[in-house]
């Protein structure tokens, strides 16, 4: 999921050095959702403390 934010978030940049700002605006709106939706996962399985550290 973050990967498909910053996905957005590069096709945001590309698109307003273009010149195309309402696809700029766009891609940037869907960029900041998946990135917020990815960070309040983040902190549920945190706090839930299914995050392991890996084993060495």
């Amino acid at each position: 999921m973050l990967g498909s934010a910053l996905t957005f978030l590069i096709i945001a940049l590309i698109a307003a050095f273009l010149g195309f700002w309402g696809l700029a605006g766009v891609a940037a709106t869907i960029a900041k959702v998946l990135f917020f939706v990815f960070l309040v996962l983040f902190i549920i399985r945190l706090l839930s403390g299914t995050a392991r550290a890996p084993r060495v």
